[in-house]
């Protein structure tokens, strides 16, 4: 990890959210889906595929399980299927992860400016913040519509620090995946990996350091809410 603490001449003004397994347990949510994709086609959803599709955006994501069990199905047909099937039982399953509404909360308090940043499409994006009404908490909401080049590549973290009119080293960027720290950390921000039981064992050593979860109090420290 690297230091913890931000410099005085980069003294953080936002803070940009990844969503799947991040804000909420929505990395749980497509384990369920690519097990039922792959159960109608005689096929295992392990956690080795699981791993290598996470924090990617879903053409590149699908073309890895098509790949790894030689499917007969395009990327598309695999992403329209998989988004009726996540629509169907989000709801059933989708629960935010610890220390997400007091962190927000906080944020709020402070005035500080907050984003969303993340692989997934708009349509399963709002329906996750939706089971909350947390769309409007947001100042924005950049999804994979909105990006040319997934992460781990920096475009979506180089994109909201401009939206948020910051440079990114002054922005604050919390994420539970490998693939998205890399992003963060290429883009200049302050990176802060905050593992998931489905992420526990990823390279972190981006990351300026490892929360335990959005309560960690040295979220807040670093960005001067406590001391």
């Amino acid at each position: 990890m690297i230091d913890e603490k931000p410099t005085e001449t980069e003294a953080l003004r936002a803070v940009v959210f990844d969503m799947d397994g991040l804000m909420f347990n929505t990395e749980d949510v497509y384990t369920l889906v690519g097990s039922e994709l792959l159960r109608r086609r005689g096929k295992v959803f392990d956690k080795e595929l699981k791993r290598a599709m996470m924090g990617l955006q879903a053409r590149p994501s699908f073309e890895i399980m098509i790949a790894r069990h030689q499917l007969p199905d395009t990327p598309e047909q695999l992403i329209a299927e998989s988004n009726r099937i996540f629509l169907e039982i989000v709801h059933e399953h989708i629960a935010p992860m610890p220390g997400l509404f007091e962190l927000l909360d906080q944020l709020e308090a402070a005035g500080i400016p907050k984003a969303i940043a993340t692989s997934t499409c708009r349509v399963l994006a709002d329906a996750c913040l939706a089971a909350f009404e947390l769309g409007p908490r947001f100042r924005f909401v950049l999804a994979a519509e909105d990006i040319s080049r997934g992460k781990p590549d920096p475009e979506i973290y180089l994109k909201a620090a401009e939206r948020l009119g910051l440079p990114p080293s002054r922005m604050m960027v919390l994420e539970d995946s490998e693939n998205g720290c890399r992003a963060a950390a290429a883009a200049g921000a302050f990176a802060v990996a905050v593992p998931a039981e489905h992420s526990r064992d990823h390279d972190f050593s981006q990351a300026r350091f490892r929360a335990e979860s959005l309560a960690d109090p040295r979220i807040a420290r670093a960005l001067g809410l406590a001391d």
